[in-house]
């Protein structure tokens, strides 16, 4: 990431970004590297990559959802599902059950252990990652968020 984007931008430089929408870009994806970096830290210490972190939080909080609903609520290829549920299912954290032509995914009780472990101590991380805002600042973000997801979508 560009470490150009300051607090005040400075005006008429060339070769800096003058727009707010690009500025908030800018600075929406240098915390979400922050936030990624530091949970990507959390879950290689269990093994898990950011990206099966995701599938396990899925699947522990819908068990029995289908793996292209899956594939779809995580915002990836069937593919990419298909690879990411096979190395899980290889380590013991998931099952596939298929039910006619559609696979269902659920966890095993190893998988449903480290869910319950994991998701918990993920979401202090979280917690501390945002301490340096309030909560009501934290709700006022998750609005905007929701809002700004939902108009892109």
């Amino acid at each position: 990431m560009s470490t150009f984007v300051e607090d005040r931008e400075p005006a008429g430089r060339p070769g800096h970004a003058r727009s707010t929408p690009v500025l908030a870009w800018l600075r929406l994806a240098r915390v979400y590297q922050k936030v990624d970096r530091a949970s990507s830290d959390e879950f290689r210490c269990r093994g898990l990559s950011v990206a099966q972190f995701d599938v396990l939080a899925h699947v522990g909080a819908v068990e029995g959802q289908t793996q292209n609903h899956l594939a779809d609520s995580l915002l990836v290829t069937k593919g990419n599902v298909c690879q990411l549920l096979d190395r899980m299912e290889t380590s013991g954290l998931l099952e596939r059950r298929q039910e006619g032509r559609t696979n269902r995914v659920f966890l095993t009780d190893r998988g449903r252990a480290l869910f319950n472990e994991l998701v918990a101590e993920h979401e202090g991380v979280i917690a501390g990652l945002l301490g340096g805002i309030t909560p009501e600042e934290q709700s006022e973000l998750l609005r905007i968020l929701r809002k700004l997801d939902r108009s892109i979508a």
